[in-house]
């Protein structure tokens, strides 16, 4: 079997959501202690960045004030303003889909490939699969853990995520949301640099989380993994592919990490809720801490 393939029967669509059961979720709720929320979500609009293979959002006004100055009826009064919004689903904070990446023929579970078409998009993992879930969420902070940003291309490997954990005697366990800190976006948001050569977990990391059982996996960069001169993304295909564990990225976690050294904690309820876009690779996300 290969990875989490065929651990939730062969029809599985969901992946690693799978492990976030209601005991699961029964125990997070424990964590709250002010109630206070936070979210992690980068504003999403025309001024987004984007990778130079993908468009940028793009925001089309349907009706506004300037068809009134023109003459538009107002009846009884009454005005309104429209607007539609056209993005990439891989744009500002989302999630990834377990049919967004792969290797050989087979996505996901052994699904077949030729499951996601132009006309029809992924009619196997799509984004709808991904159903809410409301969990234990570990910060691995590595900003603090370094005293700053990491370099351009910088590695996480087990040992950096062991150490950017400073709740004493935390460990990722089955059901958890890991979200990793690197600081590439609070230093970068601004830089033409960011879509390129971002410091992030290995290989070997994302083989550590798997076997950790975690739900899901984020970071504040727009691949989570590390960037380097070599193709490919193995980081991607151990979680996604074999394992089925959704990827968060772009993931705005400054300001957790500021509200978390402040309690010395790692950990917190995390809220996950992706937009269901049927048959989309990814989808738009306001992920959730209640503190």
């Amino acid at each position: 079997m290969t990875g989490n393939w065929g651990r939730w029967g062969a029809g599985d669509e969901t992946g690693a959501l799978n492990l976030v059961t209601p005991e699961v979720t029964r125990r997070a709720a424990g964590l709250v202690r002010s109630g206070r929320t936070l979210s992690l979500a980068q504003p999403l609009g025309p001024g987004t960045g984007s990778p130079p293979h993908r468009p940028g959002p793009q925001r089309f006004m349907n009706r506004d004030a300037g068809d009134y100055a023109l003459g538009a009826r107002s009846p009884g009064g009454f005005r309104f303003a429209e607007d539609t919004v056209q993005l990439p689903t891989h744009s500002g904070t989302h999630v990834d889909a377990l049919a967004h990446a792969w290797s050989g023929d087979a996505i996901y579970n052994g699904h077949s490939q030729s499951s996601t078409r132009t006309t029809r998009g992924a009619q196997r993992c799509g984004a709808e699969k991904l159903g809410p879930v409301v969990t234990r969420g570990v910060l691995v902070d590595l900003v603090a853990a370094a005293g700053g940003p990491l370099a351009a291309s910088a590695p996480v490997g087990v040992a950096e995520l062991r150490r950017g954990i400073a709740e004493s005697g935390v460990v990722p366990e089955p059901g958890d949301a890991v979200l990793i800190r690197t600081g590439w976006l609070e230093s970068h948001d601004d830089g033409a640099d960011y879509f390129a050569d971002e410091p992030g977990i290995t290989e070997e990391a994302a083989r550590w989380l798997a076997g950790h059982d975690v739900a899901l996996v984020g970071a504040d960069n727009y691949a989570v993994e590390q960037q380097v001169a070599a193709s490919g993304f193995p980081a991607h295909l151990v979680l996604l592919h074999q394992h089925g564990v959704p990827l968060l990225e772009n993931v705005a976690l400054a300001g957790l990490g500021e509200a978390l050294a402040a309690e010395s904690r790692s950990t917190f309820l995390f809220v996950f809720a992706p937009i269901p876009l049927v048959g989309s690779t990814a989808a738009p996300v306001t992920p959730v801490v209640v503190l």
